[in-house]
């Protein structure tokens, strides 16, 4: 439907349907045969429907989400004997969706993996791969003698370990429902046995939610990025707790802005206690690999940039 000049006589060219007809000579100048419309039809009396597919595959689920189920929307009024084996009928249907233990107990793990996914508000990929996990774990046999619920915890974790999220045991095991010890030994038995590509967690990234939580201006998260760069660097945040260190930086950083923040409220932030605060910042005073050039200026308040040191004994 290109022309609108028959190449024959010169004649105008309409359009007829799927076809470009002259209308003098009657010649086909061209034609257009592709179906545009819906491919699926409806036999019913009423409003067609264009639901033809299912949902998407999903990892998330056990059968991948290819089950079905027999519903109970119908505009037919089934009385006496019939209502009773559609009732049966449906209850053998569900269970023949789940014919075996295995089955069971992957469908109990991934509806406990969504629900801690969905507490800690982590994306769908981070879902998907825990229950890849766990699968994992059920094919080596690593479930026996543990609870399920450590396992879709550890699963959860391992998985935030790998993707470098930083999420702790402890907040974690505050949604989950095992505790923290059945938690870190499904975690040991899913690093040790399926050789998790995991690696020490890096303090930086615990840091904007720790001083979103503390209410910190944004130059006093860039400020503690910088210091948790050289704790890093030197190799100080090696064997430590990368809360503790990120909480140290926050604190470290707040007192050379001025800001409102203590050692009591860095340590409730990341779940530490305030000697893990007071042990960074010290360390940060005390050792000379961990001093940063060009931070000599007074700030805007009046506070000294250089970091001061703090009695032990120190409230805040």
């Amino acid at each position: 439907m290109g022309t609108s000049v028959c190449p024959e006589c010169d004649g105008t060219v309409r359009p007829d349907g799927d076809e470009s007809v002259c209308s003098d000579c009657g010649l086909i100048v061209d034609s257009d045969r592709v179906d545009r419309g819906p491919e699926w039809r409806s036999f019913e009396d009423g409003p067609a429907d264009g639901k033809r597919t299912g949902a998407p595959l999903t990892r998330s689920r056990h059968d991948r989400g290819l089950s079905t189920t027999i519903g109970h929307e119908s505009n037919t009024r089934l009385t006496g004997r019939k209502r009773r084996r559609v009732a049966r009928m449906r209850r053998e249907h569900a269970r023949a969706n789940i014919a075996t233990k295995r089955d069971r107990n992957q469908v109990y793990a991934f509806t406990e993996i969504r629900r801690v996914v969905g507490a800690l508000s982590l994306p769908e990929s981070i879902r998907d791969q825990a229950c890849t996990l766990f699968e994992s774990a059920q094919n080596e046999d690593l479930l026996k003698g543990r609870s399920l619920e450590g396992f879709a915890a550890a699963a959860v974790y391992a998985t935030c370990r790998v993707r470098s999220l930083s999420r702790t045991v402890d907040a974690i095991a505050a949604v989950a429902r095992a505790d923290e010890r059945e938690l870190r030994v499904a975690y040991d038995a899913l690093n040790r046995d399926l050789g998790l590509p995991t690696g020490p967690v890096d303090p930086r990234e615990y840091l904007p939610r720790y001083a979103t939580a503390l209410d910190l201006p944004q130059r006093v998260e860039g400020r503690a990025t910088d210091l948790a760069t050289v704790a890093v660097d030197s190799g100080y945040a090696t064997g430590k707790n990368p809360s503790g260190v990120a909480a140290g930086c926050l604190y470290l950083a707040a007192r050379e802005a001025g800001a409102d923040c203590t050692q009591a409220d860095a340590a409730e932030a990341a779940d530490v206690s305030p000697v893990t605060v007071r042990h960074t910042y010290q360390a940060f005073e005390e050792r000379e690999d961990l001093s940063i050039e060009g931070d000599d200026e007074t700030g805007t308040d009046g506070v000294d940039g250089g970091v001061r040191r703090e009695d032990a004994a120190a409230t805040h």
